[in-house]
C-alpha cells in the first residue's frame, strides 16, 4: 500500500512559511554580531587570563576603540543609505595635519586654538559635501568619488606643512590625551559623544527614519515629496564631520599633524559596520550594530596581540571575519550593494 503523500501547500501558506524564515533569519542576524563578541571575550579571558580581563587592559581597549568608532559611526550612515565611502584613509589624515600646522607648533606661525580645530573639521565637512554633490548630481558612483578624493585630502595635508609634520606644542592639546574621566580617557569620552549624538540622530529625528528609507527604496521617499538626493548629501557631510573629528583626535593623541596616520583606517570601519550587522545593500542596521562591531574588532586585535600572534597571521583572521560577515549579511537578488 502506497504511502499516502503530504498535501501541497497553498500560495498564502508558502508566503506565510517564507515569512517565518526571513523573521528567524533575521533575529539569528541581530543577535549574532554580540554573540560573536561574548565567545572572543571568553576566550581570550580564558587563554590571556588577567592580562585580558584586568581592569587597565579594558581601559586600553576603550581607548583603543575610540578613533575606530568615530570613523565607523560616519561610514555606517552612508552603507546605510547603500553607498560607499573611500575617502576615510585621505580625510582623516587632512584633518590631522590641518590641526598640527593651525595650532601653535614648532613649524607654523599659526596659533589659532580652538578655531584651528574648527577648521579642521570645517575641511572635512566640505570634503563630504562635495563627495555628495558630485555623486548625486553629477551620477558619479560614490566609491568612484571617495576614492578620488583620498588622494586630494591626502595631497592638501602633506600641502598644509610642506612635507615635515609639525609637533604641536599648544599646552591645552598637549594636556587632553592625559586627562580623563572616571578613569576614561578624554578621547575617548569624546567618542562617546559622538555616538550619542548620531545614535539619536539616527533613532529620533526624520532624517534618521529618511535614511532608512534610502537605503530600503528611495523611490518610496520621492513619492511622499522628500528630497532623496538631500538626504545623500547631508549623509556624505555627516560622514565628513565624523572623520574630521577622528583626525583630530588622532592629531591629540600623537601631538602631531600627520597625514599618515589614516593610511589603513579604511578597512577597520568598513569590518566594524559589516560585522555589527549593517547590510552593504543599505536599509538594514545602524549605529547601535557598528557598536558591537567596533567591540569586536578592537577586542579581536587586542587578544590577538595579547597572544603574541604574528601580526600578519592577525590581518589574515580580520580578512576572513569580514569576508563571513559580507557573505551573511549582503542582499541577495537584484539590488546593488554599492550606488
Amino acid at each position: 500500500m502506497m504511502a499516502k503523500q503530504p498535501a501541497a501547500m497553498s500560495i498564502t501558506e508558502e508566503f506565510a512559511a517564507k515569512v517565518r524564515q526571513e523573521g528567524q533569519r533575521e533575529r539569528i542576524m541581530r543577535y549574532a554580531p554580540m554573540l560573536v563578541l561574548l565567545v572572543m571575550v571568553l576566550v581570550f579571558a580564558v587563554i590571556c587570563g588577567n592580562a585580558f580581563a584586568s581592569v587597565n587592559n579594558m581601559v586600553a581597549i576603550l581607548n583603543q576603540l575610540a578613533i575606530p568608532l568615530v570613523v565607523a559611526i560616519g561610514l555606517t550612515f552612508v552603507i546605510m543609505i547603500g553607498g560607499i565611502d573611500l575617502s576615510i584613509n585621505g580625510t582623516v589624515g587632512m584633518s590631522c595635519a590641518l590641526l598640527g600646522a593651525l595650532v601653535l607648533n614648532n613649524r607654523m606661525p599659526y596659533d589659532l586654538g580652538m578655531f584651528g580645530v574648527l577648521i579642521a573639521v570645517g575641511a572635512s565637512l566640505t570634503v563630504g559635501l562635495i563627495i555628495g554633490l558630485v555623486h548625486v548630481y553629477l551620477k558619479v558612483p560614490s566609491f568612484l568619488v571617495s576614492f578620488a578624493f583620498m588622494y586630494v585630502c591626502k595631497g592638501v595635508g602633506l600641502l598644509s606643512y610642506s612635507g615635515q609634520p609639525p609637533t604641536i606644542i599648544d599646552p591645552l592639546i598637549m594636556a587632553l590625551p592625559k586627562a580623563s574621566f572616571l578613569n576614561i580617557p578624554f578621547i575617548t569620552w569624546i567618542a562617546l559623544a559622538v555616538l550619542l549624538v548620531c545614535v539619536f540622530i539616527q533613532e529620533y529625528t526624520a532624517f534618521g527614519r529618511y535614511i532608512y528609507a534610502v537605503g530600503t527604496d528611495e523611490t518610496i521617499l520621492s513619492a511622499v515629496g522628500v528630497s532623496v538626493n538631500r538626504v545623500k548629501v547631508l549623509v556624505f557631510v555627516l560622514a565628513g564631520i565624523c572623520f574630521g573629528i577622528a583626525g583630530v583626535l588622532w592629531g591629540i593623541r600623537l601631538g602631531m599633524g600627520e597625514v599618515m596616520v589614516g593610511d589603513g583606517m579604511m578597512f577597520p570601519a568598513q569590518a566594524a559596520v559589516v560585522v555589527g550587522g549593517t547590510s552593504l545593500s543599505g536599509g538594514k542596521g545602524g549605529v547601535t550594530n557598528t557598536i558591537v562591531g567596533v567591540l569586536v574588532m578592537t577586542v579581536l586585535a587586542n587578544g590577538l596581540l595579547l597572544m603574541g600572534v604574528n601580526p600578519y597571521i592577525k590581518t589574515g583572521i580580520e580578512g576572513l571575519i569580514i569576508l563571513t560577515a559580507v557573505a551573511l549579511t549582503v542582499a541577495r537578488g537584484h539590488k546593488v550593494i554599492s550606488k
